[in-house]
């Protein structure tokens, strides 16, 4: 099974160099490990070169396979530490980047003081790859903007407010608060949220349409490129504690809110390690900005 883990990992990190770290391998012992995974299935599974590694054709179509196969056994080693009591264990989850940047690290630091051996493996996505991720079992829990969740079962946390951010030399970087009307007047950066974007429906809601300039999937993206002047944007308020762009931020008049919450396996299907985490941070919300 350490091929399989191995050569999953490499394939997710695009390097032998990368993935021998994370494993905690040598270089050439995850190179004879593909090589001997490759010569028991009788085919060549990624192309090496020195701008790293990428699936053959026949690797792309064994991949989803083999990562299925992966987590199965993962999932058999959690129900037997189960058995035992929780000492180790992994925890998957999808997370926004606001989450993982302000929330987690936290959160994790204060949980591996109790269960030091549990591992922890975070996928970022949206709104729309989060629960999909939870149902296909890729994650075991995953947060998301219970504003645009439809029809999947989730736990509220806490509610947050967006925030305008615009150049420091706009003319309204020095207002009290900003409208969307003004700001629909801008060349306007767009967060990617998945399927629906909570900025654009507020904007939508009173008729009017921004003049979207870019669509980008990262929140400090677009922080950098506010900063160089490219646009303005609309950003949750916790994706700008603690950044060093320099941008200027404002209230939007009237306001706009997210609700963020919690989706997960069914309790029966939930490993042990993350059940007892979705009890740790439910008991640790006030902690949390």
């Amino acid at each position: 099974m350490n091929r399989y883990l191995a050569f999953q990992k490499v394939v997710e990190l695009g390097s032998f160099t990368k993935a021998a770290e994370v494993l905690g391998y040598t270089q050439p012992a995850m190179s004879q490990m593909i090589t001997s995974l490759e010569k028991e299935l009788s085919i060549k599974l990624l192309y090496r070169s020195r701008y790293g590694v990428r699936l053959t054709l026949e690797g792309e179509r064994l991949f989803p396979s083999i990562r299925q196969m992966v987590a199965q056994y993962q999932s058999m080693q959690e129900i037997a530490g189960e058995i035992r009591g929780l000492d180790t264990g992994t925890i998957r989850i999808g997370t926004l980047s606001s989450v993982s940047c302000h929330w987690l690290p936290r959160l994790i630091l204060k949980f591996q003081e109790q269960y030091p051996n549990v591992e922890f493996i975070l996928h970022q996505g949206d709104n729309t790859s989060i629960p999909e991720w939870v149902r296909t079992g890729e994650t075991d829990f995953g947060f998301v903007n219970l504003d645009v969740l439809s029809g999947v079962e989730a736990r509220f946390i806490k509610e947050g407010e967006y925030r305008a951010v615009l150049p420091v030399s706009h003319p309204l970087a020095a207002a009290p608060y900003v409208t969307l009307e003004e700001l629909a007047a801008e060349p306007f950066l767009v967060i990617e949220e998945g399927n629906l974007s909570k900025p654009l429906e507020a904007f939508h809601q009173i008729g009017l349409e921004p003049r979207v300039r870019m669509r980008v999937h990262d929140d400090y993206s677009i922080l950098s490129m506010v900063e160089t002047g490219l646009g303005v944007s609309i950003l949750p308020e916790l994706v700008l504690r603690k950044m060093a762009y320099q941008v200027a931020i404002r209230p939007i008049q009237p306001a706009i809110t997210r609700k963020l919450g919690l989706v997960a396996k069914e309790k029966n299907a939930l490993p042990l390690a993350s059940k007892y985490f979705i009890e740790f941070l439910f008991a640790h919300l006030e902690e949390l900005p």
